[in-house]
């Protein structure tokens, strides 16, 4: 990875929405954008712009700009190395499971559904966003059989608190995390990106009701 492993959480957070803002223009055939109007465009200021894009060696020369779809696509192999979509699998087939299987199954995101998995024996053989819905207790096999790269926890937080220590011994490096526990406090080893809809919900409820 060399650089990357220096970068900052909050800029590595930042490289997505940068990712999706490109796309918009590359799609709305824009060609050049400079680093004030896509600050603009980011809520933030050029001097972040370009601090941001530095820690990666820059992407384009001072008072000229950057190439709309030149940026979009450095920024690509940042977020998506070389094009190999991470084997993933994804546990907890119920409603949230079913939503968040449909958006990772999209070629764009860098990752392969390859096994769903749950404990209502109603799903079983039943298919999610085309990959079949299995067993719970078949993981172990499954993981040593397909070696997965990642786990999406669509579960309560009790269950991926006892389903953490399996994760972790049947190979799993990374985690897409929607169950309120945190792995990556007693499994430092994971990458674990935490989502919490709840808390998201409650910040709106916040900034609506303390609006000036």
């Amino acid at each position: 990875m060399g650089v990357q492993n220096k970068v900052s959480l909050p800029v590595i957070k930042r490289l997505p929405k940068y990712y999706r803002y490109l796309t918009n223009l590359s799609a709305d055939g824009k060609e050049k954008i400079s680093s004030s109007e896509l600050a603009h465009m980011m809520g933030t200021t050029a001097s972040q712009v370009r601090q941001d894009f530095n820690c990666f060696g820059g992407f384009g020369q001072q008072g000229i700009g950057y190439k709309v779809d030149v940026l979009r696509a450095e920024i690509g192999k940042l977020l998506f190395g070389d094009g190999e979509r991470l084997p993933t699998i994804l546990i907890g087939a119920g409603h949230l499971g079913s939503a968040v299987s449909s958006f990772i199954s999209r070629d764009t995101n860098g990752y392969r559904l390859i096994g769903v998995f749950d404990i209502n024996p109603d799903l079983f053989g039943k298919e999610m966003s085309g990959v079949p819905i299995l067993p719970l207790h078949t993981l172990s096999d499954f993981c040593a059989q397909h070696h997965p790269e990642v786990a999406v926890l669509c579960v309560p937080r009790q269950s991926a608190i006892d389903l953490a220590g399996d994760l972790v011994s049947y190979g799993i490096h990374g985690v897409w995390n929607f169950s309120h526990y945190d792995l990556s406090v007693e499994y430092p080893e994971l990458t674990v990106e935490n989502v919490h809809l709840g808390d998201s919900l409650m910040s709106l409820g916040y900034r609506l009701r303390n609006k000036e």
